[in-house]
């Protein structure tokens, strides 16, 4: 992307440009004419963005040396990719460049799993260094494009009559709008840290999944579904026989399992420190179903 004008802020490096949540990141930047440096693994990826300028190529996974060529200048980097990569990023960003990261509510999960561990290694890694910054854990995102999480939702409403839930729905979950998620990545970029910080960022209402998937439904232009209580038994063998039907969306056991966790959390701390209050579902869910 072009120079930097004169009295604009420093550029920012964003790793993981190409990903939903890099590209709105980088979309917010250069609307604020911020210069973001995109670092990505695919530049045919990046280039499928529209957004304008080449990016840096670097593996998180690759040697050391071609992520720190890429991120070589950088006092601001973004990183949208994986937690699990802080601890590379970390190792390859020049001293005292501050770092933004994404992390996940996936931590505080009963079940841990690979994706929850990266996330609790990324945050150690972090909180254990030097370095200016935080660690940014969204909850459940909705709102991006091609996201697959509210838009899946309505996708299986469309093709079944009912909602089959573990407990019938009652678990707390708290979405958080892509708008709100790139929100809180600019004001932890404009915010000058001192040491490592931890920081949940979740949506502005906390409901149960099963009001939750009413108000997706209304907002889809779909007519109520009624919610079957159903045991999580019941739930992995339904998933199980309906993962190969075309057309039909795909559901994990272990998304299943977590449909039992409540996860909700205290917005304070985020409005606090980033300045920003979220919005609430019913106005993420018109932006994504605009009447």
């Amino acid at each position: 992307m072009s120079a930097t004008p004169p009295g604009a802020p420093g550029p920012v490096h964003v790793v993981g440009a190409s990903g939903r949540s890099g590209a709105a990141l980088c979309r917010a930047l250069l609307d604020r004419g911020t210069v973001a440096v995109p670092v990505v693994r695919d530049a045919a990826r990046w280039r499928a963005t529209g957004l304008p300028g080449a990016a840096r190529l670097a593996d998180l996974t690759g040697p050391t040396t071609v992520l720190a060529d890429a991120l070589a200048g950088a006092t601001r980097v973004a990183s949208t990719a994986h937690a699990r990569h802080v601890p590379a990023l970390l190792a390859a960003m020049p001293a005292g460049a501050t770092l933004v990261c994404l992390g996940s509510t996936r931590k505080f999960t009963r079940w841990p799993d690979a994706h929850g561990n990266g996330v609790l290694a990324g945050e150690a890694a972090l909180l254990s260094s030097a370095r200016n910054g935080a660690i940014l854990h969204p909850t459940m995102i909705y709102g991006a494009q091609g996201e697959n999480n509210v838009q899946r939702l309505a996708a299986l409403m469309r093709r079944l009559p009912v909602i089959p839930l573990p407990q019938g729905g009652r678990s707390l979950v708290q979405p958080i709008h892509q708008d709100d998620v790139t929100r809180s990545l600019l004001a932890a970029l404009e915010r000058p840290w001192t040491g490592p910080h931890a920081l949940v960022i979740a949506g502005g209402t906390a409901l149960p999944y099963r009001d939750f998937a009413a108000m997706v439904a209304r907002r889809a232009g779909l007519r109520p579904r009624v919610v079957l209580p159903v045991p999580m038994w019941a739930m992995r063998l339904a998933a199980l026989a309906t993962g190969p039907v075309p057309g039909l969306p795909t559901v994990g056991a272990a998304e299943i399992r977590r449909l039992l966790e409540d996860k909700a959390f205290d917005t304070g701390p985020m409005q606090r420190e980033l300045g920003l209050t979220p919005m609430t579902l019913e106005e993420g869910l018109s932006r994504l179903f605009p009447i």
